[in-house]
């Protein structure tokens, strides 16, 4: 069954946002790192990237409306031109700042002091860490990947991130192929217990997602004929309680190019917000974004099966 036809036949009626208080940015694509499951197909040599215009149009539209954070993604958003501007500017503001890093980007050329920067700004970490074990972060983004990601966390460590109630840090688990993710509360005992004996890391929170049968991750799925097998698996695990909290309802996502989605997915997949509400940064109107119809297609199966993935 399509998803569209599942959200019907579950809730009587399309699935639609609500009041938004999170603006998402997607910097663009351009990153150090090229993960097996990146949902983007980011790496070095890409080169979609937000100019200076977009970006600014970007801050008047999260300053000017009632947004409460400002989340940056990418990518690598660091990457970003503009990715300082953004967060000073909105910490100016006094609006809270989410950045979503993948930890090796602090080895970069230019970067040497951006810990102490994301500590100075006060901007919350939301950290890729697939696996608390060394094999399975190296098998899904690279050799050398986990040891670098370890020392950056003990850095953040230092400067009080995950220490400080101020300073959240959190990880992200993804599976390493064709499973769903286990128990979040569970994996994240787990993961505390493991890095805290092995390396006297502390960190907030663990957020475990399902990864989406989009990007490299599809291209991978359709090399090995999975692709039909891996969809199967997710519509069987559809659980409409997760409905009411999946990450289309409460955010606004602007791509890099200024065009306005409901979540980061539909932004690589081109699915624009419905033609109900504003499709581009350059008309935002606030109030006509909420209650728009969510757009909607098969790869959200990856975002309500069993716990859920937001």
């Amino acid at each position: 069954m399509k998803f569209s036809d599942k959200v019907i036949a579950v809730k009587k009626e399309p699935l639609t946002a609500l009041e938004s208080k999170i603006l998402q940015v997607n910097l663009g694509y351009r990153c150090n790192m090229a993960c097996k499951h990146c949902h983007v197909s980011g790496g070095p040599t890409k080169t979609q990237n937000m100019d200076t215009k977009t970006a600014e149009c970007v801050l008047k539209v999260f300053l000017d409306n009632p947004f409460e954070t400002l989340d940056l993604t990418g990518g690598a958003p660091e990457l970003s031109p503009s990715f300082r501007m953004l967060v000073i500017e909105a910490r100016k503001a006094g609006r809270n700042v989410i950045a979503r890093t993948n930890l090796t980007i602090f080895f970069e050329k230019t970067m040497e002091n951006l810990a102490e920067f994301y500590r100075d700004q006060r901007v919350e970490l939301v950290a890729s860490l697939p696996n608390y074990l060394e094999d399975g972060v190296d098998r899904v983004r690279g050799c050398g990947t986990y040891k670098k990601s370890i020392e950056a966390l003990k850095r953040l460590n230092t400067l009080g991130y995950g220490m400080d109630p101020g300073l959240p840090l959190s990880l992200v688990y993804n599976p390493q192929g064709m499973f769903l993710a286990p128990s979040q509360s569970t994996l994240e005992l787990e993961y505390k217990r493991e890095l805290l004996e092995r390396y006297e890391i502390s960190f907030t929170r663990l957020y475990t997602f399902t990864n989406m049968p989009i990007g490299r991750f599809k291209d991978f799925l359709s090399r090995t004929n999975n692709l039909d097998k891996y969809m199967e698996k997710l519509s069987s695990a559809f659980n409409p309680a997760t409905l009411d909290r999946v990450m289309c309802r409460h955010i606004v996502n602007v791509g890099w190019d200024g065009k306005l989605f409901d979540c980061d997915f539909n932004q690589v997949l081109g699915l624009i917000t419905s033609s109900d509400a504003p499709q581009h940064i350059d008309n935002f109107d606030y109030r006509s974004l909420i209650g728009r119809k969510i757009t909607v297609d098969d790869h959200c199966y990856g975002c309500t099966a069993g716990q859920g993935s937001s």
